[in-house]
C-alpha cells in the first residue's frame, strides 16, 4: 500500500527504522552498514532502504528537514507500515558549554517552539516530550561497549533554521538573559529541528523512539566540523543506533 510520499508496499519496511534527515545519508548508511539491501522508496528523492544488520531487518528512511516533513514520514511509518522502534540519527548544533564539537549526543527529552504539542492537546497541558527509557539506557550501554563517549540531555527542536531576530539583541530576554542564555541555564544542550515530533508521535502510538546526534556545529562558540570530520563521527552515531535498534 503506497502513500503519496512512499512507494513501499506493506512488508517492505522493517519494524526497526533509523531516521536520518538527509536522504543521501540514508543511502550511505544502507550501503556501509546493511547487507541484502533493497531500496523501497525514491518518491521526492526521499530514499528508503531495508536490509539486515547482524541478521536483523532494519530500514533506513530519509525524512527531510523540520517537523512538518519529518511528521509526514514518521506518521506513515507508524500508521501504514507498522514501524515499532524509531531512532533519529542526525546532526545538531551544540549550545551548552559542556557539549563539544563532534561528540555524540543523545536526547533524553525535547523542548520546542513549535505549536505541535499545543495543537495536539488543545492547549490544555504542556506535554513532556521524552525518549523511550529502554532505548535510551541501551544506547548509553552500547556506546560504552563500543568505547564511544556520549552525553545525554535535553534538546530544543526549533521550527526555523533561519530566524528573523537576533538573540544577542535581547529581544527575547528574561531576567537579563537572552533566549539562548536562558535555555542554557535550564540545561538545554543542543538545537535541531525534528525530535519533538518524533517523541510526540511515538508517545501517541505507544511506540519506542530515541534521537541520537553528532554535534556538527557549536552555535555559541561559532565552531564547525569539517566535511571529513562529519563523515567519520557520523559513523559512531550510526553504530550506536544500529546496535540499539536490533536489541529485543
Amino acid at each position: 500500500m503506497a502513500t503519496p510520499h512512499n512507494s513501499a508496499e506493506i512488508g517492505d519496511i522493517a519494524e526497526r527504522v533509523l531516521l536520518p534527515g538527509d536522504p543521501v545519508r540514508a543511502k550511505i548508511i544502507a550501503k556501509n552498514f546493511l547487507s541484502d539491501v533493497k531500496q523501497y522508496n525514491e518518491v521526492r528523492n526521499m530514499y528508503g532502504f531495508t536490509g539486515k544488520y547482524k541478521g536483523v531487518p532494519v530500514s533506513i528512511q530519509g525524512t527531510g528537514m523540520g517537523i512538518p516533513s519529518f511528521a509526514i514520514y514518521v506518521s506513515e511509518l507508524i500508521n501504514v507500515y507498522g514501524a515499532k522502534k524509531l531512532i533519529r540519527v542526525g546532526t545538531c548544533g551544540g549550545m551548552h558549554p559542556n557539549l563539544n564539537l563532534r561528540e555524540v549526543f543523545i536526547a533524553s527529552g525535547a523542548s520546542t517552539d513549535s505549536s505541535i504539542v499545543e495543537k495536539t492537546f488543545g492547549g490544555a497541558i504542556n506535554f513532556s516530550l521524552i525518549a523511550d527509557f529502554d532505548l535510551l539506557s541501551r544506547a548509553v550501554a552500547n556506546a560504552r561497549n563500543l568505547n564511544i563517549p556520549v552525553k545525554v540531555g535535553n534538546v530544543i527542536s526549533g521550527d526555523r533554521f533561519y530566524n528573523d531576530y537576533n538573540d544577542k539583541d535581547g529581544v527575547y530576554s528574561a531576567n537579563g538573559l537572552t533566549l539562548n542564555e536562558k535555555m542554557i541555564q535550564y540545561g538545554i544542550m543542543a538545537i535541531e529541528m525534528e525530535t519533538a515530533a518524533l517523541y510526540l508521535l511515538a508517545a501517541g502510538a505507544q511506540l519506542q523512539s530515541l534521537a541520537i546526534f553528532t554535534v556538527s556545529d557549536h552555535i555559541i562558540r561559532d565552531e564547525h566540523a569539517t566535511a571529513a570530520e562529519r563523515e567519520t563521527d557520523f559513523n559512531d552515531m550510526v553504530k550506536i543506533a544500529l546496535e540499539t535498534v536490533i536489541q529485543k
